[in-house]
């Protein structure tokens, strides 16, 4: 086994660890009444940094990039198959009259659309451009979707509260950091293959199509 594929897995496991303790903090917080207390503009500020934290450490941290990497366009695509559920259960709470309306509408709807448009990505030839297409429409949705739930909470609308209860609790404060972290990474991963194609065709651009260099005129 090779020192990247090591260094891979081992980030894996990291990664998986944290992931878990990240969720069962969540739910812990959740079931022992914690997140009741805290005042809604705090809760707006937990689901921010759910997703600045992921980024950052991407950003700043080579082995995690490197995993990421390895990863590829193709997982961070699938992910987002979770956001089927997360919108039938906002459609669910809405329907309950436990959630606010307009909220409801704008999570909800475009969570299924984004998750039923990850099959038809995966159905369609290899390519950048079907990554880059969904990941830009799943960035869209996303910041209506958390625009909405944000702007709610920190106006305090009191069916926002109901969000920190379990089980929809685990979506705000756990798959929206994830969701929109890999979208970064998604459009980030994409940037870098654009660049390393424009400069792998300059390296190899062949001769005759190189712009010759301006000859001075001579005069007589």
């Amino acid at each position: 086994m090779n020192n990247t594929k090591l260094t891979n897995n081992l980030t894996e496991r990291w990664t998986v660890f944290a992931l878990l303790i990240w969720g069962l903090g969540v739910t812990a917080a959740s079931f022992f009444g914690l997140l009741k207390v805290i005042p809604q503009p705090f809760i707006a500020l937990l689901v921010a940094l759910g997703i600045v934290i992921p980024t950052v450490i991407y950003l700043t941290n080579d082995k995690f990039r490197g995993y990421i990497e390895s990863l590829g366009l193709k997982k961070l695509t699938i992910l987002h198959l979770w956001r089927i559920g997360a919108g039938a259960m906002f459609l669910f709470y809405g329907w309950q009259t436990i959630l606010p309306e307009t909220f409801v509408r704008n999570a909800g709807y475009g969570d299924i659309v984004v998750g039923l448009l990850v099959f038809v990505v995966l159905l369609l030839p290899e390519s950048k451009a079907k990554y880059r297409v969904f990941h830009i429409v799943g960035m869209l949705d996303f910041i209506v979707a958390v625009g909405t739930g944000l702007t709610f909470t920190l106006l305090e609308v009191p069916l926002m509260q109901n969000l920190v209860e379990l089980p929809i609790v685990l979506i705000p404060l756990y798959g929206v950091g994830i969701s929109g972290a890999t979208h970064i990474f998604a459009f980030n991963l994409l940037w870098k293959s654009k660049q390393t194609r424009t400069v792998t065709k300059q390296r190899f651009l062949p001769n005759e199509q190189k712009p010759l260099p301006k000859m001075k005129k001579v005069v007589a």
